[in-house]
């Protein structure tokens, strides 16, 4: 199977099948057809998951050494193939050639952790004897995998986040059924190759491509599917929660992510940096920086480096090398971006530069005043805008930063280790980057927000916890 082809087929339990009904997958930079891929029936996805069962079974009995082998060769092929990855994620998403290298780059990596992580699946023993009645007892406790996991995956990151569903799977001893984003899902199949490749056993993952309302809610609430790994919209979040019923649950549902530039901040440092957190994939990161609160003593300066460097953006095509951002995935979210920023200007926000759209492009935009009770001011945009804010108030700043439903990760400027610290005690987010943006991630560390903006954490050691289970195991000594 070439990924250069028109019609592609879909991965399921280790065969590549075809369909008759097929969806187009289109560039968002000029709607050019880039392929077709099978549309997935629900009697599809009923039947990858029977087959699931079987491979889940396979999956827990292979020896660690073995699923350590097989996600390092995975990830050897994503190494060798790692432009044509490239090439893959940018034509059919929104990201630039140079940023969807970095992500093929980071996929390697995190099928690598997933391999080394495989070796540290692990319990310990129990003292039993602590109570009273446990005397004479001896036991322990291991983790053990849950079966199927069921993945949803997202748009904008369309390889390595699928990367970080399967890769912990197969390290933790499960099978795992894939449903990538309609719009790019290419990218997937792609790594269900590299999982071809490293001859992972027949059962153990399924890549099916369709519509999430058709084959999506079949995997959401098959009774044999025991956990559900959702990276996505709030809304859809809360629907997969309410359908899903008794399983486990983790979820990545996005942010309005805050910044705070504190008195002492080096603008050289944290204007780019903000820049570049703010416009990255086209703004299309559930990490990327949405509201920055400024000192007011450095807001003017900070307004007009961040503003030039916004301005100096270059659009064009994603493969171009000197390009700095691409489109929109495509014209519909651009005309959704359009229709909330002109809605904040004519709620009173101030337009620093910005707010033009052609087709599924939209110019990167800064505001300023933007009242905290419009949708831009509340809402994840999920697009290049930025929001700036002047305070005068540290306490303030902190208590508009946490003033939204969401608190996924926050980004902190400044030269002072006591302050610092007592703003990490006092932002509610999962994740509290200092001297950086919010869009800084690795792929070991926890991943995961606090209210509405999920449940759970990813990156690859605490997704291994939350794709298995404790059992207990216990000796009544003679």
């Amino acid at each position: 199977m070439k990924l250069d082809l028109k019609r592609q087929k879909m991965y399921v339990a280790g065969e590549w099948v075809e369909r008759e009904q097929v969806l187009e997958v289109r560039n968002p930079e000029d709607d050019d057809l880039i392929a077709v891929v099978p549309r997935a029936s629900r009697n599809d996805m009923a039947d990858a998951i029977e087959l699931a069962k079987k491979g889940a079974k396979e999956s827990a009995a292979l020896p660690v050494y073995k699923r350590m082998e097989m996600l390092n060769k995975a990830a050897d092929y994503v190494a060798t193939h790692k432009e044509a990855f490239a090439r893959t994620i940018a034509k059919e998403g929104s990201k630039t050639i140079k940023e969807a290298r970095k992500e093929a780059g980071r996929c390697v990596e995190t099928l690598r952790l997933s391999a080394e992580e495989a070796r540290r699946v692990t319990g310990e023993t129990i003292p039993f004897d602590q109570s009273q009645g446990g005397v004479g007892r001896f036991g322990y406790y291991e983790r053990v995998p849950l079966g199927i996991i069921g993945a949803i995956t997202p748009f904008n990151d369309p390889l390595n986040l699928v990367a970080h569903k399967v890769g912990p799977a197969i390290a933790a001893g499960n099978a795992i059924v894939v449903k990538p984003a309609t719009a790019t899902p290419l990218s997937a199949l792609f790594l269900a190759q590299a999982f071809d490749y490293a001859e992972l056993p027949k059962g153990i993952l399924s890549v099916i491509t369709g519509v999430g309302s058709e084959v999506g809610e079949v995997l959401m609430t098959h009774p044999d599917v025991r956990m559900i790994s959702f990276t996505g919209g709030m809304e859809a979040g809360l629907k997969i929660a309410n359908q899903a019923g008794l399983k486990k649950k983790s979820m990545e549902l996005g942010s309005n992510s805050p910044v705070i530039v504190l008195d002492d901040a080096s603008l050289e440092e944290a204007v780019p940096a903000c820049v570049s957190g703010a416009f990255w994939a086209a703004g299309q990161n559930c990490i990327g920086v949405q509201r920055i609160y400024v000192d007011q003593t450095i807001y003017g300066s900070f307004k007009e480096l961040f503003v030039a460097e916004a301005k100096a953006y270059r659009l064009g095509s994603k493969l171009d090398e000197s390009t700095d951002m691409g489109p929109l995935i495509n014209e519909k979210e651009a005309k959704r971006v359009a229709f909330v920023v002109e809605d904040a200007v004519r709620s009173g926000a101030t337009m620093l530069t910005g707010g033009n759209r052609d087709g599924a492009y939209y110019e990167p935009t800064v505001l300023e005043n933007v009242p905290d009770d419009c949708y831009l001011g509340r809402e994840e945009v999920f697009g290049p805008v930025v929001l700036l804010y002047p305070y005068s108030n540290l306490d303030e700043a902190v208590e508009k930063a946490n003033q939204t439903e969401y608190g996924l990760q926050a980004g902190l400027f400044t030269k002072d280790l006591q302050r610092a610290f007592t703003l990490i005690k006092e932002l509610h987010v999962g994740g509290v980057m200092i001297n950086d943006s919010t869009d800084f991630r690795i792929d070991a560390m926890p991943f995961g927000g606090t209210k509405q903006s999920g449940i759970g954490r990813e990156g690859v050691k605490f997704s291994i916890n939350e794709m298995t289970e404790e059992k207990v195991v216990c000796f009544k000594l003679a």
